[in-house]
């Protein structure tokens, strides 16, 4: 994880292991630098915030499915793509009003937009990206790449890189999905 403010030139990393089985999620941080406010306020409450969410199974709000999203008719992209409009069936921090773009195949590839509803009265206009790939012939989230205006504090960077040694129990080569 990264987290960069452009206002006080300040910026942060932390790397964490992170498991989910049986519906738990686990972190371990494995190591930090940078800014102690930035990894405390940001990466930190990040991680624990998400911890949060999907250990009270709440991690379904933020599913692209009929019940979160209606589509908009489907257009062709650069490259062969297909991009279709999204728009959030309800206000919520975990959706993204913006669009998916699917690979030629029909395969989610990326989410973009602005988050639905803003994370708090101190950040607004968070703008994302979710890059996601398929491994062990599941789709998993790859990278979130994320600006946002933070009150006194003004434009900051997020972004977050998943790296997986197994999912559902099957090993993912390092190179896979990149």
């Amino acid at each position: 994880m990264h987290a960069r403010s452009d206002r006080f030139n300040q910026e942060a990393w932390l790397e964490a292991w992170t498991t989910l089985e049986h519906g738990r999620f686990e972190y371990t941080i494995v190591s930090e630098r940078g800014s102690d406010t930035i990894r405390n306020k940001v990466l930190h409450a990040m991680l624990a915030r998400e911890q949060e969410i999907v250990n009270a199974g709440e991690s379904c709000r933020a599913e692209i499915s009929e019940e979160n999203y209606d589509f908009e008719e489907a257009a062709p992209g650069a490259d062969g793509a297909t991009v279709v409009p999204i728009k959030p069936r309800r206000k919520d921090v975990l959706l993204v009003d913006g669009r998916m773009v699917l690979d030629p195949a029909g395969d989610l590839v990326r989410v973009e937009g602005r988050l639905s509803k803003n994370p708090s009265f101190w950040t607004s206009l968070v703008n994302v990206v979710r890059h996601y790939a398929r491994l062990a012939g599941v789709r998993v989230p790859v990278a979130t790449e994320s600006t946002a205006k933070v009150k006194f504090v003004g434009n900051s960077q997020f972004e977050v890189r998943y790296e997986y040694d197994t999912v559902n129990g099957h090993p993912i080569s390092l190179n896979a999905g990149r």
